[in-house]
């Protein structure tokens, strides 16, 4: 160490030069257009999933309604086919009644059937 005024001097324009400075300057720049960019990524980022799950929530209601659609025609069909066997009040009893198990196998099984899978898709979705 050195215990002269003159050292101190010396130590001080070694820190304090202009070169010092522009550098510390440009590194300031530099961190601030990174954010910049960064920001830019995250929010294009976000962007890029709502409009997938958006997409792909449209594409399951517009199937769900199709298959909707499909899945009543099918059961005036069952219904009108069973019907010279049961009757008509029969034959839509028996078709009410295969929705009925149906719909209880959904409320058993729904974490298999429906959580579990969903559960994916979104951690897939959004972890990409």
């Amino acid at each position: 160490m050195c215990s002269r005024p003159d050292c101190y001097i010396k130590t001080y324009r070694m820190f304090s030069n202009d070169n010092n400075i522009e550098t510390i300057a440009q590194l300031a720049e530099v961190v601030k257009h990174y954010v910049g960019l960064q920001t830019e990524y995250v929010k294009l980022d976000v962007v890029e999933k709502v409009v997938r799950l958006l997409t792909v929530g449209t594409m399951a209601i517009l199937l769900s309604v199709l298959l909707l659609l499909a899945l009543i025609y099918l059961s005036f069909a069952a219904a009108y086919a069973l019907q010279p066997y049961t009757g008509m009040v029969g034959a839509f009893c028996i078709v009410a009644m295969v929705y009925v198990v149906l719909l209880l196998l959904c409320v058993i099984f729904r974490k298999r059937w429906i959580e579990r899978p969903l559960v994916k898709f979104l951690a897939s979705l959004l972890m990409s």
